[in-house]
């Protein structure tokens, strides 16, 4: 009987407000996610893939599919951090984002792995 090796990676995800590309008269506010990302298993890993559900103040949910994050398909050496910044714009000053990355071992296995919720709110705003 085979199975998959464990990977663990450690996300920490920073985010903010970005007045200057919100328009708030128009339901659009942005705001930016700094993702990094530690490879804490012993062996290197590709991030192949992103998923996303974006779920704004009103309850929309937006999912987002794609190749790589901005535009890439890092390598994650072991214990060594990489980090990238990306942005979304919702309808409501608040919101929740989470999903998960496809990512590959030296063998071919691929495996997902979760990130968890995080919220997306302007300075001093709750839900």
């Amino acid at each position: 009987m085979t199975h998959s090796p464990e990977y663990a990676l450690d996300i920490q995800v920073e985010t903010g407000f970005l007045p200057e590309h919100s328009v708030p008269e128009q339901q659009q506010y942005a705001f930016y996610y700094t993702i990094t990302i530690r490879n804490t298993s012993n062996q290197e890993l590709q991030l192949l893939r992103r998923h996303w559900l974006i779920t704004d103040g009103n309850g929309e949910v937006n999912e987002v599919k794609g190749d790589g994050v901005v535009g890439k398909q890092p390598l994650l050496k072991p214990d060594k951090p990489f980090s990238y910044t990306s942005s979304a714009v919702l309808a409501t000053e608040v919101g929740v984002m989470q999903g998960s990355y496809t990512l590959v071992d030296q063998s071919g296995n691929e495996f997902e792995a979760e990130i968890p919720p995080f919220r997306l709110s302007l300075p001093n705003k709750l839900h």
